[in-house]
């Protein structure tokens, strides 16, 4: 027996396999086009010119099959297409839809394209029990946005604008009405003054008299003036000229042409200044004169002046005590108390349709710290408001669309209610952590930069000796302090905004002007009250002991 060489192996020829490869060929154009694809020929297929024997071996070869879709292609050796899942039912998707997050920006979704097809259409035309629960809902179902609408009208019944009734003024709306009966309508002339804090309805309670008895002073002229918006206290009388009709009458030969004016036969002429104490000047020339005019024989002038200082009459206008007629009216308008502000947000809140918006313990926890700051309204509606805007933003963050129940689409409901936690963030933030719950009593109670202001506020005090100060005065030394303790300051109109905060606690009063740095600023408390209130500090206490370099 011959011995196999080792290197030999054994061979086996395999048959060469044909490829079973069909290509998609785009059918021949024609008048309409078909989106089926025809096979083409492949290696030992039947010739395309006996396309009959190629149809019936493809046929039974394979079983019926979808044509491959155009816009997926799978692997070279798959001859079908996976076929198409069924669309899911408008039951379901309506469904998924329920639990979609949506945005405020989002549109809100049309009833037409949630409205579900014919029952006919489902399933192969079969009404199954969740077509018939899905058909048996009111085509008038609609949706709403889960924050509604009674956020928007708790903010606009909280805005600060003159509400019909005035709550704990009705004495002081009795005086000015029958002020003006006397002397408008009984045509005498005369003065009135108005003071009280920030907030206390002075202006509000002068506005509703002027509306209410608009049929009574009918004969008179009625003119309205604010001095803030005045450049100089000598700009009041081309302003009254204006009014009045007197075109140039500026300077002395101005005031004069008025003073003939006023005293000259025609109707009464009620003149209403509002923050008065902006007409202060060196030598007081413009209040005194403004104050005379009702006295001149044959005035027809009934003069109305509000102001914050109680003491404006006495202090800037002494020589008017010397003549018993010649002395103003006085009318003061105490702060509101805890009570008078809870009767006042309560009655705004009333306004807005269904549940309340505000907790009664949050409302009574805003009207008592308030009360025990300022007792300004203004700042209570403030406090509410932007309470409520906090809650909204919370609730737009999670939105969900819920469908509105049959019979309360007047009524927008409540999605989450401010509670005792928002306000008192808020107050914090408004008036810093004495009024907040925990707070640090009165050892502590100024936040950081007030703190600061103050400081540079005693030291330009002491410096200057002198208890008045402009602001950009104030905010340069403030700015000066804040280097020194290597601490950040902010900008001047942010230094304004701490004023004013400081003012409605009772520290600091402010006297704005047209420019806003030479607005004057001057402590209302003597400065070893303020220093008791500070010393227990220890920054405080080194950047007074450093004093002003």
């Amino acid at each position: 027996m011959a011995s196999r060489s080792p290197r030999q192996q054994p061979t086996i020829d395999f048959p060469r396999r044909r490829s079973s490869r069909c290509l998609a060929t785009p059918p021949a154009k024609s008048g309409l086009d078909s989106p089926t694809p025809r096979l083409s020929s492949c290696p030992g297929a039947s010739s395309p010119a006996d396309p009959g024997r190629a149809a019936s071996s493809t046929l039974s070869s394979r079983p019926n099959v979808l044509p491959l879709s155009p816009r997926k292609r799978l692997g070279d050796d798959n001859l079908c297409n996976i076929p198409q899942a069924q669309p899911c039912s408008p039951v379901k998707r309506s469904k998924e839809n329920q639990g979609r997050r949506l945005l405020f920006g989002d549109p809100p979704a049309s009833p037409e394209k949630l409205s579900s097809p014919r029952p006919s259409q489902w399933r192969g035309g079969q009404e199954t029990p969740e077509t018939k629960r899905h058909s048996g809902q009111p085509a008038r179902t609609k949706l709403f946005r889960q924050e509604g609408t009674c956020y928007q009208q708790a903010k606009r019944a909280l805005h600060a604008a003159v509400p019909d009734r005035l709550h704990a003024r009705e004495r002081e709306t009795g005086i000015i009405r029958q002020f003006l009966r006397d002397h408008v309508c009984g045509r005498r002339p005369g003065s009135l003054y108005i003071s009280g804090p920030p907030g206390t309805g002075k202006t509000a309670c002068l506005s509703r008299v002027l509306l209410d008895c608009k049929a009574e002073l009918t004969g008179s002229k009625t003119i309205v003036l604010n001095c803030m918006a005045l450049s100089s206290p000598a700009g009041i009388f081309p302003a009254m000229a204006q009014e009045l009709g007197l075109s140039g009458a500026t300077g002395r030969e101005g005031v004069r042409r008025l003073e003939k004016k006023l005293t000259a036969q025609g109707p009464m002429v009620l003149l209403v200044l509002d923050e008065l104490d902006q007409l202060e000047s060196k030598g007081q020339d413009v209040l005194y004169t403004l104050f005379d005019w009702p006295q001149l024989p044959g005035s027809r002038l009934v003069l109305v002046g509000l102001a914050n200082a109680l003491d404006l009459t006495d202090r800037s206008l002494a020589r008017l005590a010397a003549c018993p007629t010649g002395s103003p009216q006085l009318l003061h308008f105490l702060p509101y108390t805890k009570e008078q502000l809870t009767a006042i947000l309560t009655e705004r809140l009333g306004q807005v349709a269904g549940d309340p918006v505000l907790d009664a313990a949050a409302l009574q926890f805003c009207a008592r710290k308030v009360s025990a700051v300022s007792g300004d309204a203004r700042k209570a509606l403030d406090v509410c408001r932007r309470a409520v805007e906090v809650v909204e933003l919370e609730v737009r963050n999670q939105t969900l669309l819920k469908p509105l129940p049959v019979g309360d689409s007047s009524v927008s409901p409540v999605p989450r209610r401010v509670g005792l936690l928002h306000v008192s963030r808020v107050i914090s933030e408004v008036f810093g952590d004495r009024l907040a719950p925990g707070g640090r009593g009165a050892q502590d109670t100024f936040p950081l930069q007030q703190k600061l202001l103050l400081c540079s506020m005693l030291l330009l005090t002491r410096h200057l000796r002198t208890q008045e100060v402009t602001l950009g005065k104030l905010h340069d030394t403030y700015s000066q302090v804040c280097r020194q303790q290597q601490l950040p300051a902010v900008d001047q109109a942010e230094c304004l905004s701490l004023v004013t905060l400081l003012e409605s606690r009772g520290v600091l009063e402010l006297k704005k002007a047209k420019e806003a740095r030479l607005a004057k600023v001057c402590l209302k408390l003597e400065e070893a009250a303020v220093e008791h209130r500070l010393q227990d500090v220890t920054l405080v206490g080194s950047i007074l002991a450093q004093g002003l370099r």
